[in-house]
């Protein structure tokens, strides 16, 4: 009776667009991420940019959860909503705290498996977006949505091959001559996996939502 109910009243859309919104500073995020792993006079720039949208991010995430206690009846399960926002915020955060590390530590050349790994964050980051008008129908969209999840876990996969090997690379080039090369080197590395294996996240909160409304 209670799902019946549900199903006739009607749902709070703007969840979506928080969604949406919220995709789209992901991306920016992300550009301007592998914008500075090209090193040169404009990473203080990246950095500014990326910490505007980590804190463009978190209004939205702040306002995503504030309306979860306050609506009705809402599109998903609350959890749901507030796991898949969560999820976004955490790569975003993750995108900051990579770009931070390049200041604190005074990081100006970057190998090319962190700038593959950059790519790879693009790529993640523009999959989500594409994926965020799709939950407006579940239903009707579970084959693309379970495709986005399959593709985010395919490149995951790919994101730690290039995550070890840039580390034995680190290691031989540095292991001798400058230990504190390496540690620095797979500290930025440890992050970039982590902004990784946070779009593998969203991806698991998006397959949780399909199977349970699709």
């Amino acid at each position: 009776m209670l799902a019946w109910f549900q199903a006739l009243m009607p749902k709070e859309e703007r969840f979506f667009d928080l969604f949406e919104r919220h995709a789209e500073t992901l991306v920016a995020g992300a550009k301007a991420l592998r914008l500075l792993l090209d090193g040169g006079a404009g990473a203080e720039g990246c950095r500014r940019e990326i910490r505007r949208q980590e804190h463009a991010a978190d209004d939205i995430t702040r306002e995503t959860l504030l309306a979860v206690r306050r609506t009705f009846i809402t599109p998903f399960d609350r959890s749901d909503i507030r796991d898949l926002i969560t999820a976004m915020d955490d790569a975003i955060d993750q995108m900051h705290q990579t770009a931070k590390a390049t200041q604190l530590y005074e990081v100006q050349d970057f190998d090319a498996s962190m700038r593959r790994m950059g790519d790879i964050v693009v790529q993640c980051a523009e999959l989500t977006r594409d994926a965020m008008p799709l939950l407006r129908a579940v239903r009707q969209n579970a084959g693309k949505l379970n495709a986005f999840s399959e593709e985010i876990t395919r490149i995951e996969d790919e994101a730690d091959s290039i995550h070890d090997l840039g580390l034995k690379d680190l290691f031989r080039a540095h292991r001798s001559s400058d230990p504190m090369a390496f540690i620095v080197g797979s500290e930025i590395y440890g992050h970039l996996e982590k902004v990784v294996d946070g779009f593998e996240d969203v991806a698991n909160r998006v397959t949780g939502i399909v199977i349970e409304h699709a």
